[in-house]
């Protein structure tokens, strides 16, 4: 097995809404804001090859949306889907599955193309399999009003009806499911979102956790730093202090989607609960 971290593009958001409740003189010592009180996200992906199989986790936002949409995020840097899948010799028709942590637009997006006359979508990755599961797949498809603007039909309706879209199974009993089809387990976490999945990835002596929206960067650590976006608060709480703790007796490799300056994190326990303990590239740990 081989791991490669996939740039996927940075954007911009809200540095209150990323952190809630927290003031901003609290998180803004390990996430400082611009003029605009726009703090720097990534969307930093993980591309797995393990033996025939060619399996994307995520896929960010996509180019699909108008100028008007993306004016909201403000995009910056270079990285693209396709200059970080060249950098190491690949191409989107090689990918055989593109599994989704949860259907937020910067998670998914990139999922979804236009066709060549931009009369209507397509898969971006024609070869691959679309996993999801079904709860959060009914949950996405028939979104709250607090999520609404968060589900984008255009995303997430054109993998049904390509004939391309898998669940996974659910667990019978605890948050975890063993050895999914992929070949890794499934960490499932209901407080951002219903089933949000996170995978849990054994590569050579370590564990490698792909973090997606249950913890967004490094500085989202401290329990009760939670995202405003979060649907419910009190279950996030729950569930970063029941993950942390396995990560830190496990010795957890964060793999950190959203963190722009910090790809990858270790934690450890502490009089004062779990913290961080090492920050380290993706090329350190990926090539060891």
């Amino acid at each position: 097995m081989q791991l490669y971290p996939i740039e996927a593009g940075n954007f911009k958001l809200d540095g209150g809404a990323m952190f809630g409740v927290v003031p901003k003189t609290l998180w803004s010592r390990t996430n400082p804001a611009d003029a605009n009180n726009m703090i720097d996200i990534a969307a930093r992906c993980l591309l797995i090859e393990d033996g025939n199989r060619l399996i994307l986790i995520d896929t960010g936002m996509g180019d699909k949306q108008s100028e008007k949409f993306f004016g909201y995020y403000h995009l910056w840097g270079d990285h693209s889907m396709d200059r970080s899948l060249k950098n190491y010799g690949f191409c989107r028709d090689d990918i055989t599955d593109v599994f989704m942590t949860h259907l937020h637009f910067d998670h998914c997006g990139g999922s979804i193309r236009w066709n060549k006359d931009r009369s209507g979508y397509e898969p971006a990755f024609k070869n691959a399999s679309f996993w999801s599961n079904q709860d959060h797949w009914e949950w996405a498809t028939k979104p709250n009003n607090r999520e609404k603007a968060s589900f984008l039909k255009e995303n997430i309706i054109p993998m049904q009806e390509s004939g391309q879209l898998r669940f996974t199974e659910l667990p019978n009993d605890g948050k975890t499911i063993k050895s999914t089809e992929l070949g890794f387990d499934v960490f499932f976490a209901d407080g951002h979102t219903d089933k949000q999945m996170i995978p849990l990835i054994s590569y050579k002596d370590k564990t490698i956790a792909f973090m997606a929206d249950l913890l967004p960067t490094a500085g989202h650590l401290p329990l009760p730093y939670v995202m405003g976006y979060d649907t419910r608060p009190l279950i996030t709480l729950e569930e970063k202090q029941q993950f942390l703790d396995m990560a830190a007796d496990g010795n957890f490799f964060l793999f950190l989607e959203h963190d722009a300056h910090n790809q990858i994190i270790t934690v450890k326990h502490t009089d004062r609960g779990v913290a961080l303990n090492e920050i380290y590239t993706t090329n350190e740990i990926f090539t060891k």
